[in-house]
């Protein structure tokens, strides 16, 4: 990876955005380069605190984390990102704000069902009992992307982590 670029995880929860990119960010920083996870959780506890699950603070939320990248990029610090991303306008924004050389889009592809099973907070079943709102693929839609709109997809359905793990450390070699 020569140029530092952006590396945004993105899939329904429970997809493996977080695992995965928790072992690239430690890929990169074995390599003696230095990275800095923002994942989609943590961002929300903090920096967008004050956002709902609406469309628009979907929006703002995305907004903000590319935002925080493009810092990270100016102090030559690769950001890695795990967060939901449903829309196609999220996806698109980022692209706006970081621009497409700037960025690597990871979709994570995993089935509703799959990511139900995995589900260990028990997000999936408050939202089918109507305890969340506006809930990525129970309440609210997630757009599946075409391949025009990724860099790679790493299917984790059906997968050991160690499995998707070899699959990324493939993806890394590429970067």
């Amino acid at each position: 990876m020569q140029k530092i670029k952006t590396i945004w995880f993105f899939g329904l929860s429970g997809s493996g955005k977080t695992t995965l990119s928790t072992v690239f960010s430690d890929m990169i920083d074995k390599d003696g380069r230095k990275s800095f996870l923002l994942d989609g959780d943590v961002i929300r506890k903090g920096v967008s605190n004050n956002l709902g699950f609406n469309k628009n603070d979907r929006a703002e939320n995305v907004r903000r984390i590319a935002e925080i990248c493009k810092i990270l990029i100016t102090v030559e610090i690769i950001p890695i990102v795990a967060a939901i991303t449903p829309y196609k306008s999220n996806r698109d924004k980022i692209i706006e704000i970081l621009g497409r050389d700037n960025l690597t889009l990871i979709y994570v592809d995993c089935s509703l069902e799959e990511c139900e099973k995995r589900d260990p907070k028990n997000l999936y079943q408050k939202a089918r009992m109507g305890e969340i709102k506006n809930f990525t693929g129970i309440s609210d839609g997630f757009e599946t992307p075409s391949a025009s709109e990724y860099n790679f997809r790493i299917k984790t359905e059906n997968k050991s982590i160690q499995q998707s793990e070899i699959e990324l450390a493939e993806l890394f070699n590429k970067l």
